[in-house]
């Protein structure tokens, strides 16, 4: 069955509280563990990433820190040339797996059954 994606004006988000949720459903943990859960999770996405490391998350992807050099730039509305500082940026690069699912190449595993 080919699956047909069409552009939609508004782009779902799954939110802290959907995740707390889900694992409450799924999982039958209390609104308060899960909601704790969800929030150490994050927690110590961004005390790595902040601290420098890499984050890899199996079957997921990786968030990595990239530095991005100084350059110069230009203001949009006046022309006029501006610097634009060194900084740290966070990318992230899904996994293969990641990609396939979402390309519809492997099947989820939900259409195994």
């Amino acid at each position: 069955m080919d699956r047909v994606i069409l552009p939609t004006l508004e782009t779902p988000t799954l939110t802290k509280a959907e995740l707390a949720d889900l694992l409450f459903e799924r999982l039958g943990l209390n609104k308060r563990e899960s909601k704790d859960m969800v929030e150490a999770f994050f927690d110590i996405i961004h005390a790595a990433l902040v601290k420098g490391d890499d984050v890899k998350l199996s079957g997921f992807g990786n968030f990595n820190i990239r530095r991005k050099a100084p350059r110069p730039g230009r203001n949009p509305r006046t022309g006029e040339a501006i610097p634009i500082a060194a900084r740290n940026v966070v990318t992230f690069h899904a996994s293969h797996k990641l990609k396939g699912l979402v390309q519809g190449d492997i099947p989820s595993p939900d259409e195994f059954e």
